[in-house]
């Protein structure tokens, strides 16, 4: 699986030619995408892969965009997201019963803060989770406290940002500082006479709304068979996976084995063991679900 055949981005100044090159590639339907995934896997079938691949530059295109505030050429986050997509319908499982663009997401977003990262130089920035967290997270902290203005941050707001993210205080003036330069915005025309915006070019009111649909029943589906698998639990087991796994903040492996009386290292086995149950009986009902949708179609 190579990226040769694809439309290319050539600098800043070929976004909008691009951007309009790969919206012409049509999405795909549930059914069209699953068959499309099974062909790769199975087969390896280049075709497949390319009209995968090339039915979601734009979602690359899109989370690509929200990394163009760290002075890196947009070509190039670009062409590190299609890098991450490529590797998601390299490993994508359709037989899980999510769609490709759920799981790519995940992909895309690593390749190019990997490319961030390496280009921003970890030695000055450091290195560890929480610092990595600070970096990617700073603006969005910044946002939900109305601190976008440039320059220093006021020293409450500089408390409460590493309060929620969990780092001192003097990273967050640090990374602060190193963040400040002049980005763009995706509320910057494309040209200095035109009115359209980059954002115009990626926006699509009607996929937006299929997507938040698919999304929702996708959601829904996820619930309702993660329910049913839970059922195949024990009371302990299921307890024990709600409290680790289900929560967004974990309970501790130390809090779990006081209210069971036994040791930690029996709580994190019976955490393994439950979990690996929860994976089988999900996989089994999606098969079975798969089945039936197949068996409909045909």
């Amino acid at each position: 699986m190579s990226s040769r055949g694809l439309p290319a981005l050539q600098g800043e100044g070929g976004l909008s030619r691009y951007l309009s090159e790969i919206r012409k590639f049509p999405l795909l339907e549930p059914e069209e995408e699953y068959m499309l995934a099974k062909r790769w896997r199975e087969h390896e079938d280049p075709g497949a892969a390319r009209r995968l691949i090339t039915s979601h530059l734009r979602l690359v295109a899109k989370i690509a965009m929200g990394y163009r505030g760290y002075g890196l050429p947009v070509s190039e986050i670009v062409a590190e997201g299609n890098v991450g997509l490529m590797q998601a319908v390299k490993r994508f499982e359709p037989d899980r019963g999510f769609r490709l663009a759920t799981y790519a997401m995940w992909w895309i977003r690593a390749a190019i803060q990997e490319y961030i990262l390496r280009s921003w130089s970890l030695v000055k920035m450091g290195t560890t989770a929480a610092q990595k967290k600070l970096f990617f997270n700073l603006r969005k902290a910044k946002g939900k406290i109305n601190a976008l203005e440039e320059g220093d941050l006021t020293p409450e707001h500089v408390s409460e940002i590493a309060k929620k993210l969990a780092v001192p205080e003097s990273e967050v003036v640090n990374m602060n500082r190193r963040l400040s330069a002049p980005d763009s915005s995706l509320n910057a025309p494309l040209r200095s006479e035109s009115e359209s915006e980059w954002q115009d070019w990626l926006a699509d009111d009607t996929l937006d709304q299929e997507t938040r649909l698919a999304e929702s029943e996708e959601m829904g589906e996820r619930h309702e068979l993660l329910e049913t698998a839970l059922g195949e639990l024990t009371d302990r087991e299921r307890e024990i996976i709600r409290a680790r796994r289900l929560r967004d903040e974990p309970a501790t492996l130390e809090d779990l084995s006081q209210k069971y009386g036994v040791s930690r290292e029996r709580v994190r086995q019976i955490e393994v063991r439950a979990f690996e149950k929860l994976q089988n009986a999900m996989k089994s009902a999606l098969k079975e679900k798969r089945s039936h949708t197949l068996e409909g179609v045909t």
